[in-house]
C-alpha cells in the first residue's frame, strides 16, 4: 500500500500526470450529427482525425429524440447525409426492427423507397456509432473544452485545444460542430447572439415581432396573466415576462425558446407513466389550466408518429413544452450554469407532463388521454428513458466571411459558392411572454415563413473572416442572422455543412491554404458533386433568365411603388419568384421596367406571368419607345404565349431606353409583375 502522503500527492498531480497531446489532420470538437458526418467525410479523404465530443452519446439531437426529420425538400438532401437517411431505412426493412407495431401498420414506411426519414432515438444513435466503427474514427467522449485557456493559436492559425481533463489535441484543421459553438468563441472568432434588428440586414422576419402571430402557438383569447385573473397587484402567473416586450423590428438578446424533442409510446408493454419530477410544482402550469378552460384541445397536434408506437413529440400551442424566456443566458453560461438551466429545462417539461396526466384542474378528457402515453422503456435507457439532448434551436452564431440572412432563404439574392442546400420554412419558435396593453398575455417571435425552393448555402458562412482564424470551419453554429438560421438549423442541413466543411478542410491540408483560399471553383466544388453534395436545385416551371434569348429583366430590378408582395406559389416564372399586388385594385401599386438597350432598332416586347384564374384580365401596360407610348392591357388569365411564361405585347422601335410601366390602375383580380424581356427583330 502506498503512503498516505504519496497518494495526495499523485491526486493532486492527477491533471498533470494524464495530460497528453494527441495529434491529428483534422480535430474535431463536438458530438453532433454534423461532427460524425465531418469525421466519416475526413477519412473517406484520407485525412486522419479525432472527434473529441462532450457528449457521451453521439448525434446530437438526431439521436436526442428528433426522429421526425425536417427536412423540408428531400431532393435537396445529399452526400452522407442523404446515406444516414438510407441506412435508417435499412434498418428498418430488417422485420426484427418492428417490436411494438408491424412495419404496415406504420405509414411512414414505404418499402420501395430508398431512405426513411422518420426514426427511433436508439436507431440514429446506432447508425452514428456504426460509421465510427467502419471508418475508425477515434472518439474522445465527456471531453469538455476549456473554454478560458484552452484554444492556442499562432497568429490566425490554430495549434491545438485542451480540455478540463488536461488534453491537448494538435491538429492542421479544427471544425467546431457543437450547437453553443464554444471552440469558435474561445477561439475569439465573432459571434452574435440574439435578433438582430431588422434594419441590420434589411429583413423583414428578424427583430421582434410583436403583433405577428404565425403558426397556432399563441393565445386566441383573452388569458388574464394575474394570480387573481384581471388583477395586477396579485402578482404575475409563473412562466409570464413582467419586461416590455421591446419596439417591433428592434434586435434584443433574446433567443428562441429550448424544449426536449420528447420520444414518448403508448405501447403499454413498454410504456413507463410519466414520472414525478423532483422538484415539481403544479402552480408552474396554471397559464395551461386558463388556456384548457378557454376550450383549447390541440395537445395531441404534435405528437408526431415514430416506429414502433412512438412519438417526436414538439411543441405545440400558446402553453406547451417550450420553455420560453428560461434559455436567454445558456449561449454564453459557464458549464455549470448550463447544466443547471438544462435541468430546469427538465423539470419543467417532465412536471408538465405529470401534470397533464394527473392533475385535478386539468380536464377529464385531457387527463385520460395524457395517462395513455409515458416513456419507452427501450430508449435513453441509461438516462432514465430520458433525452440526452436539450433542443439548443439557437445559441452563439458566427459572423463569419458571408452571413446568410432571409434574402438568400427567400432567393431574391444570389448566394455565392454553394457547399449545400437549406430548404426548410423560416422558423423561430417563441421567444419570449409578455402583457400586452390591454393586460392580457401574449407570445411573440413565433415565426414561420415558407422558402419558396431550395436555397443555397455559401461556403463563406460556415469559415470565419480571415482575420480571426485561418483553419476552422463552424457548419452547425455557423454564420447567420437569427431569422435565416430558423431555417438552415436542420439536421439534415447540419451533416451536409459537416460533410463539406471536411472536404474543405482536406483540400487545405493537401495544398497548405487558409480555408479562405480554398479554391471554391476549381478545387472544392468538383469533389462537393462527386460525393453527391446537393449544390444547386433545378425547380420544373423556374426559368432562370440566362437560359433566355433577348434582354430580360427581373422584378427585383423593377422600381416598384405602393404595396406589392413577393410571391413563388405558382409557376411557371423567371429567377427566384414574383410580385403580387394582393388585389388591391386602387391604382395605387405600379412597376417601371427600364431597360438598357445594346443598341437602337425595332424589339418585341414581351411580359412575363404565371396565369391563374384569380389573376386581374384587364392589367394596363404602358410601353414607351422612340415613337411615343402605346397601351396595352394584359389578361394574366390567360396562358401566355412564348418560352412557357412569356406573352407578347408588340413590336416597338427604341432608341436607347426601352421603358415599361405595369398599373393595377382599375384592374379586376390580382396583377402580377415577374419580368420584361425584349427581342431584337430586324
Amino acid at each position: 500500500m502506498r503512503p498516505l502522503l504519496t497518494c495526495l500527492l499523485l491526486i493532486a498531480l492527477s491533471p498533470f500526470l494524464r495530460a497528453e497531446t494527441q495529434q491529428a489532420d483534422v480535430i474535431i470538437y463536438g458530438g453532433t450529427s454534423a461532427a460524425v458526418i465531418a469525421a466519416v467525410q475526413a477519412k473517406k479523404m484520407g485525412k486522419s482525425v479525432i472527434i473529441v465530443s462532450p457528449d457521451k452519446h453521439l448525434g446530437g439531437l438526431t439521436s436526442g429524440g428528433l426522429g421526425w426529420t425536417d427536412s423540408g425538400k428531400k431532393e435537396a438532401v445529399g452526400g452522407l447525409s442523404l446515406e444516414f437517411y438510407q441506412r435508417i431505412k435499412s434498418h428498418y426493412d430488417n422485420p426484427e426492427a418492428w417490436r411494438q407495431q408491424k412495419p404496415d401498420e406504420y405509414s411512414r414506411y414505404e418499402k420501395d423507397e430508398a431512405a426513411m426519414w422518420v426514426f427511433e432515438p436508439h436507431v440514429a444513435e446506432k447508425v452514428f456509432e456504426d460509421f465510427v466503427k467502419e471508418y475508425d474514427i477515434p472518439v474522445v467522449r465527456d471531453a469538455w473544452l476549456d473554454r478560458e485557456k484552452g484554444v492556442e493559436k499562432d497568429g490566425t492559425k490554430i495549434v491545438a485545444i485542451t480540455t478540463l481533463g488536461g488534453d491537448r489535441f494538435a491538429g492542421k484543421i479544427f471544425i467546431d460542430t457543437t450547437y453553443e459553438g464554444d471552440l469558435l468563441a474561445t477561439a475569439g472568432i465573432s459571434y452574435h447572439v440574439g435578433r438582430e434588428a431588422n434594419s441590420v440586414y434589411n429583413e423583414k422576419w428578424n427583430g421582434i415581432q410583436t403583433g405577428i402571430l404565425h403558426h397556432g402557438h399563441w393565445f386566441k383569447t383573452d388569458v388574464s396573466p394575474y394570480k387573481i385573473p384581471d388583477d395586477p397587484k396579485s402578482g404575475l402567473l409563473p412562466r409570464v415576462s413582467a419586461e416590455d416586450p421591446g419596439e417591433y423590428g428592434a434586435g434584443d438578446h433574446r433567443i428562441q425558446a429550448y424544449c426536449f424533442r420528447m420520444c414518448l409510446t403508448n405501447a403499454e408493454e413498454n410504456r413507463i407513466a410519466f414520472p414525478r419530477p423532483e422538484g415539481y410544482d403544479p402552480d408552474q402550469y396554471e397559464l395551461l389550466v386558463r388556456v384548457f378552460a378557454a376550450g383549447w384541445r390541440d395537445h395531441f397536434n404534435k405528437f408526431d408518429p415514430a416506429p414502433n408506437n412512438k412519438t417526436d413529440t414538439n411543441n405545440h400551442g400558446p402553453f406547451s413544452t417550450d420553455n420560453i424566456g428560461y434559455n436567454y443566458e445558456y449561449p454564453e453560461a459557464s458549464y455549470e450554469e448550463r447544466r443547471a438551466i438544462i435541468r430546469e429545462h427538465e423539470v419543467y417539461q417532465k412536471g408538465l407532463m405529470y401534470f397533464m396526466a394527473n392533475d385535478p384542474r386539468v380536464p377529464e378528457d385531457v387527463r385520460n388521454a395524457m395517462s395513455k402515453w409515458g416513456l419507452p422503456k427501450d430508449e435513453f435507457t441509461d438516462n432514465d428513458n430520458w433525452s440526452h439532448q436539450l433542443y439548443i434551436r439557437e445559441a452563439r452564431r458566427m459572423i463569419g466571411d458571408y452571413v446568410m440572412t432571409e434574402h438568400d432563404c427567400m432567393d431574391t439574392v444570389e448566394t455565392p459558392d454553394s457547399v449545400g442546400m437549406g430548404s426548410y420554412t423560416l422558423d423561430s419558435h417563441n421567444v419570449q411572454r409578455y402583457i400586452k396593453p390591454d393586460g392580457f398575455v401574449q407570445n411573440e417571435g413565433d415565426i414561420g415563413v415558407h422558402a419558396p425552393q431550395p436555397y443555397e448555402i455559401a461556403y463563406g458562412s460556415i469559415i470565419p473572416k480571415a482575420e480571426e482564424a485561418s483553419n476552422l470551419f463552424a457548419p452547425v453554429a455557423m454564420s447567420a442572422s437569427h431569422i435565416a438560421y430558423g431555417s438552415i438549423r436542420m439536421e439534415p442541413v447540419f451533416m451536409i455543412l459537416g460533410q463539406s466543411a471536411a472536404t474543405a478542410a482536406s483540400i487545405a491540408i493537401d495544398k497548405n491554404l487558409s480555408v479562405q483560399d480554398v479554391d471554391y471553383t476549381k478545387d472544392l466544388r468538383p469533389v462537393l458533386i462527386k460525393d453527391g453534395q446537393v449544390l444547386e436545385f433545378v425547380v420544373p416551371g423556374i426559368i432562370d433568365a440566362k437560359s433566355l434569348g433577348g434582354i430580360v429583366i427581373d422584378d427585383k430590378n423593377a422600381e416598384l411603388t405602393g404595396n406589392w408582395k413577393p410571391s413563388a406559389t405558382n409557376r411557371p416564372y423567371v429567377g427566384k419568384g414574383y410580385q403580387h399586388d394582393d388585389a388591391a385594385k386602387d391604382g395605387k401599386a405600379s412597376a417601371t421596367f427600364t431597360v438598357e438597350l445594346p443598341e437602337p432598332g425595332n424589339y418585341q416586347v414581351q411580359l412575363s406571368y404565371p396565369p391563374n384564374n384569380n389573376r386581374a384580365s384587364n392589367i394596363p401596360v404602358t410601353i414607351h419607345h422612340q415613337g411615343g407610348t402605346t397601351e396595352k392591357t394584359v389578361n394574366q388569365r390567360k396562358m401566355p404565349e412564348f418560352d412557357e411564361a412569356f406573352t407578347g405585347l408588340g413590336i416597338h422601335p427604341f432608341d436607347k431606353t426601352a421603358t415599361i410601366v405595369i398599373t393595377n390602375q382599375g384592374t379586376d383580380g390580382h396583377v402580377i409583375v415577374d419580368a420584361v424581356r425584349l427581342v431584337k427583330k430586324p
